[in-house]
């Protein structure tokens, strides 16, 4: 699957991937409405807004993107009529040939580790019937329980030709206060790339390796120097946009070959249509997702001017 990831940015000349994350208040009206009046105001009501205000966001912006990023929590604050959102998500993403990034950020271990990665990732045996219950192609997972969290995972993406993105160096602010900490003189996020490098060097793809590592856009020095530590990683960066990150920081993420990371942006291109820049070029609710297509073209031409 990294192949194919790698491949259509390539393609598409597009480094980024769009996060799915929606949260109510971020769907236009006109659709709680209809979804409302279907199933009243009900949990189920939510599932159904989310999942519409996805589908029309994903039908502006397939053709232009390698990659989308759901992050689960979003789906699970409404309960299963949530996860059903999620799920028609990802069926839908994999129909647009969309890779598809779960962001569940699981970390755990043992047996309890080996299911989510199962779940997720991997197929689950029903008597004689294995399963795919998820069917995402990569999903991120916390390293910080040690190897015995993420090696379940690495079995997976071994059997499945599927990844992971481990969480590194993460773009919030207090992220610093265990992830900086010095252990024997260095920070505590350079011994856990050199982990994910040498996790990766165990299940390469042609250039890039299933395992690929979280870093924020919003720490570009430390994530220049994560560049050296983990050559073969494909790093995925949230933080740019809504959380401040700027495409001129960016540079330092990806290899010399123009590739190696994948920029996320989720409201910036979700919630374009709040923007003023797209509202004075005719956008508004009704018209939203073309307000979301008009910020990934922007993102793009961004991100490209400035790494190129």
């Amino acid at each position: 699957m990294i192949n194919k990831l790698v491949d259509k940015i390539k393609q598409k000349d597009a480094p980024i991937v769009v996060g799915l994350d929606p949260m109510l208040d971020y769907v236009p009206n006109f659709i709680k409405e209809e979804a409302f009046n279907q199933f009243g105001e009900t949990l189920e009501g939510a599932g159904e807004a989310i999942w519409q205000y996805n589908k029309a966001i994903i039908d502006a912006t397939h053709d232009l993107i390698p990659a989308v990023k759901p992050q689960i929590a979003m789906y699970e604050q409404f309960g299963i009529e949530g996860i059903k959102a999620f799920n028609k998500t990802v069926e839908y993403c994999r129909q647009k040939d969309l890779v598809i990034i779960g962001d569940i950020k699981r970390g755990d271990i043992g047996s309890t580790s080996k299911a989510y990665a199962v779940g997720h990732i991997g197929r689950v045996q029903v008597g004689k019937n294995s399963f795919c219950p998820f069917k995402e192609d990569f999903v991120t997972v916390n390293p910080y329980l040690g190897s015995d969290g993420v090696n379940p995972f690495i079995d997976v993406c071994k059997e499945e030709k599927k990844g992971i993105f481990v969480l590194v160096k993460t773009s919030n602010p207090s992220s610093g206060e265990f992830q900086d900490r010095l252990i024997d003189n260095r920070p505590l996020y350079e011994i856990v790339g050199e982990k994910v490098n040498m996790w990766g060097s165990e299940c390469m793809g042609d250039e890039y390796s299933y395992v690929g590592a979280v870093v924020g856009a919003t720490y570009p020095k430390m994530g220049e120097t994560l560049r050296k530590i983990m050559p073969k990683a494909m790093i995925l960066v949230p933080g740019y946009g809504a959380q401040g990150g700027k495409a001129e920081d960016l540079k330092c993420f990806f290899n010399e070959d123009g590739l190696g990371a994948i920029i996320n942006s989720s409201r910036g291109i979700i919630c374009a249509y709040k923007n003023d820049k797209y509202k004075d070029k005719g956008i508004t609710e009704m018209n939203f997702a073309d307000a979301s297509r008009m910020a990934v073209i922007d993102m793009i031409e961004d991100i490209n001017s400035a790494i190129k």
